[in-house]
């Protein structure tokens, strides 16, 4: 593995109620089944590359790859609310294994949302077509975070027993587990919805940074017990998606919301999967994004990868970076650009194509198994 842990602290989690999985050995390693150790996936292509050695083909897999661009995942969700398709066992596995089957991807990515571990606490949350995450109740004063609910290790037996389902289904193939990182999760929780702007929790950081703090724990151990539970149950590296991030300069984004970042990893360090920081709008932060303690970093669409891996010093595989915009481009223009990501991508330790963000949903599918066709046709260097 890649020597990018700039953090290594060996914290087994600090969220109330919290019991040791069976799934963790003594010494608090992955067990002798999972897919990382029994030689499944250790040496696929994505594992491969995240790790910084030469895959046998071009890894790549996409963010929302398992959603609405698909007609069969509109089909298998009709009539059901999109957080209870992700409480759902074994619809959360057919919904996270049906872009694998049509696409040839060279990982799954669990099928969940990051507002999950709010529902699963008790934290009133629900997903409202066209608007996203609503809260009952925003969060906003130290009262309110005082009397936040605590996730417990059983409340999280739907999202072990769905990555069970699809891991025993996926074979060699990995699955990424992924959790939202604490600064997006918790600008959800103060503003109640989606904002543009994310002028609450900006705010709520300087005119009251105990609370701010506060929230931020409450969120970094909510979303690594979230990314815990699936690791353990079978996923072969796990991604943490700061949806907002980019909305921060660097000296907030490193006094208030790095060490919460580092925190939510801490709670699976100690298991030894590849660990991935995604954000966007993120390209003055990636450096720091790295610094956090990880692996792999993803980039979005807006940073050339040369320049990306140029800012991070080659340190680091990098993620990325296809514009999805041009997915309905003429395919001259989008083989093009895929070309284009690749060659900027060839200077960093590794690379896995993926977007630089995720699938728009009126997305042909054809379009996306096309372009895997295509990766997988340019041997790796």
């Amino acid at each position: 593995m890649t020597a990018c842990r700039y953090l290594l602290p060996l914290i087994l989690g600090t969220i109330e109620g919290m019991t040791p999985s069976p799934a963790v050995s003594a010494a608090g390693t992955l067990a002798a089944d999972h897919p990382l150790m029994d030689g499944r996936t250790a040496d696929s292509p994505l594992i491969t590359a995240y790790r910084g050695g030469k895959p046998s083909r071009r890894p790549v897999w996409f963010m929302r790859q398992a959603g609405r661009s698909l007609p069969e995942y509109l089909k298998v969700r009709e009539g059901i609310a999109m957080l209870d398709s992700c409480l759902r066992p074994e619809l959360a596995s057919e919904i996270t294994l049906q872009p694998v089957r049509r696409h040839d991807v060279d990982a799954g990515i669990f099928f969940s949302d990051i507002v999950i571990p709010l529902k699963l606490a008790g934290v009133g949350v629900d997903i409202v077509p066209g608007v996203g995450p609503v809260l009952d109740k925003p969060v906003r004063t130290a009262a309110d975070v005082a009397a936040l609910p605590k996730l417990t290790w059983e409340a999280l037996e739907p999202i072990r027993e769905a990555v069970r389902l699809t891991v025993a289904e996926l074979g060699k193939t990995p699955l990424i587990g992924f959790a939202g990182a604490p600064f997006t999760l918790a600008a959800y929780m103060v503003e109640g919805k989606p904002s543009r702007d994310h002028l609450g929790p900006r705010t709520m950081m300087h005119a009251d940074p105990e609370t701010w703090n506060a929230l931020a724990n409450w969120a970094a151990d909510a979303s690594g017990l979230f990314l815990r539970a699936q690791l353990e149950a079978g996923a072969s590296a796990g991604q943490l998606f700061d949806s907002w991030a980019g909305s921060l300069g660097l000296a907030d984004y490193q006094r208030f919301v790095a060490a919460a970042s580092s925190r939510a990893l801490d709670h699976v360090r100690h298991l030894g999967a590849p660990l991935i920081h995604f954000g966007t709008g993120t390209s003055e932060l990636l450096v720091a994004m790295r610094d956090v303690g990880v692996d792999v970093v993803g980039v979005d669409y807006r940073l050339p990868l040369d320049e990306a891996n140029r800012r991070l010093g080659g340190s680091v595989p990098l993620q990325g970076n296809i514009d999805p915009a041009l997915l309905s481009a003429p395919w001259d223009v989008l083989e093009a650009h895929v070309r284009e990501v690749i060659a900027a991508g060839a200077g960093a330790p590794g690379h896995v194509l993926n977007l630089g963000h995720g699938v728009p949903p009126e997305t042909d599918p054809d379009v996306l198994t096309r372009v895997v066709k295509l990766i997988h046709s340019i041997s790796p260097e």
